[in-house]
């Protein structure tokens, strides 16, 4: 199965080769133009169509989970049989000894896990592929060997998540000053290995990739000459590489989805929340603040049409942003604001009428996610891990190993609390009917034992 999926992501990118060449300024396009547009865009709908497939295996409602938050990197699973309740004793389908350290979280692609880990002793940083039926580990790579870098006490040396198009696993570390982005194969041969720009903050490094059709994007912002660029997927080449004025460290990954008629990569960081073409790196708008720095991606709320925010540092905010400026929008388009129940690092959720947010103290806030209404809020443990969701629930991992799954409404109801004992840092990942967790020791599978992964 694993061979299908790739052949289909060689035929994807392929079908995507040549598509950022920018149009010439001729005052106009000629008929020709129009018809090579026209094929373009009805090949980029495909692609889309291809993406979800490649999400979801064929014969199964099993969705794989490929990168940062998931398939739609919002932290959503279309699952219905994730696991609800589990403890040491229940519920656990394998536990398996991680190699190194690290926070970034496990994807997960058909029969295969992999994730990132620092060897601090070695001073190693490498990618680990475990096999998602039992554990057992596939393979490790060395991606960088050098001095550890500063960091924040709350991060660590391997905190970037992984992403993968079925086919390749791209990855990312520092490198001293310099941010590197490797590909892998899923037998662990190397294909490339880029530096694309400086990264300098005292806080440490984490840029999870994004892929987007034949990209491979990575925020870049830091205090310095930050960036975000995308490489093309196959070799490592820049496709475009924009500057981020501010020069300000932010952790943010950028969320990608088609809003107000066009395809619009959205982040927030360096002193701003800002839109992209995923295409050309052209910006289409930029809202001033609200405040300098933020880690948490936004969410987008589809039937409420809004963008959603949290962070961040030095000022605490929540915004709810229309999608559809041009040029500043910071005076136009904020639909709604508030300080209330504020995270910075936990990434939020938001789906039918909720958008929910738990902050880093563990004060866990449920709003109407159309005019910023505080339904209710209630206080669970600290917190550090993002938010998913799967059969219309909502998980929210406690840095004390403790689940709470909530149903969203509005009362606060909570359907199980379920405890590991272990510490947890990095958020969890969703596929095949089962919940992949990493502690500071081990990764936990959960779910039913007699369950396929595929």
């Amino acid at each position: 199965m694993r061979r299908f999926f790739r052949s289909v992501a060689q035929m994807k990118g392929r079908e995507c080769a040549g598509q950022n060449r920018p149009p010439a300024d001729n005052g106009g396009m000629t008929t020709c133009d129009e018809r090579a547009a026209s094929v373009r865009n009805r090949s980029c709908a495909s692609m889309g169509l291809l993406a979800a497939l490649l999400a979801l295996a064929p014969g199964t409602r099993a969705e794989n989970w490929p990168g940062w938050r998931g398939p739609r990197g919002d932290g959503t699973s279309l699952e219905t049989n994730v696991p609800v309740r589990w403890s040491p004793g229940s519920n656990v389908v394998w536990t398996a000894a991680l190699p190194g350290r690290g926070h970034g979280s496990p994807i997960v692609w058909d029969d295969r896990i992999f994730l990132l880990a620092a060897f601090e002793e070695r001073e190693e940083r490498a990618v680990v592929c475990l096999d998602a039926r039992t554990g057992t580990s596939v393979w490790q790579r060395t991606v960088v060997t050098a001095p550890l870098e500063k960091k924040h006490s709350l991060n660590s040396y391997a905190s970037s998540t992984p992403a993968t198009d079925g086919r390749l696993v791209f990855v990312t570390f520092l490198d001293r000053k310099d941010t590197v982005v490797a590909a892998y194969d899923f037998d662990g041969n190397r294909r490339w290995l880029v530096r694309p720009g400086p990264f300098a903050s005292m806080h440490g490094f984490c840029s999870s990739p994004v892929i987007f059709q034949d990209k491979v994007i990575v925020n870049g912002d830091h205090d310095g000459d930050a960036f975000i660029v995308a490489l093309d997927r196959n070799t490592g080449r820049t496709l475009w590489k924009i500057a981020r004025e501010n020069r300000m460290r932010s952790y943010c990954t950028p969320l990608i989805r088609p809003l107000a008629g066009k395809t619009q990569m959205v982040l927030s960081g360096s002193k701003c929340v800002a839109s992209y073409d995923p295409q050309t790196g052209a910006r289409y708008w930029i809202m001033d603040g609200p405040t300098d720095q933020t880690v948490a991606s936004l969410v987008y709320n589809e039937r409420a049409d809004m963008l959603l925010y949290t962070g961040g540092y030095p000022e605490l905010h929540i915004l709810g942003i229309k999608p559809d400026g041009q040029g500043n929008v910071t005076r136009t388009h904020v639909a709604w604001r508030t300080t209330q129940g504020v995270s910075y690092v936990p990434a939020p959720i938001s789906f039918g009428d909720y958008f929910m947010v738990v902050s880093d103290a563990g004060k866990t806030t449920c709003f109407q996610a159309a005019d910023g209404r505080v339904l209710w809020s209630e206080r669970l443990g600290a917190e550090h891990a993002a938010l998913v969701s799967a059969g219309g629930l909502v998980y929210a991992l406690s840095d004390a190993g403790v689940m709470t799954v909530i149903k969203p409404g509005p009362v606060f109801q909570v359907v199980a609390r379920n405890e590991l004992g272990e510490k947890f840092f990095a958020s969890p990942a969703l596929s095949g009917g089962r919940m992949y967790l990493r502690s500071d020791q081990r990764l936990w599978c959960l779910g039913e034992r007699e369950r396929s992964v595929r």
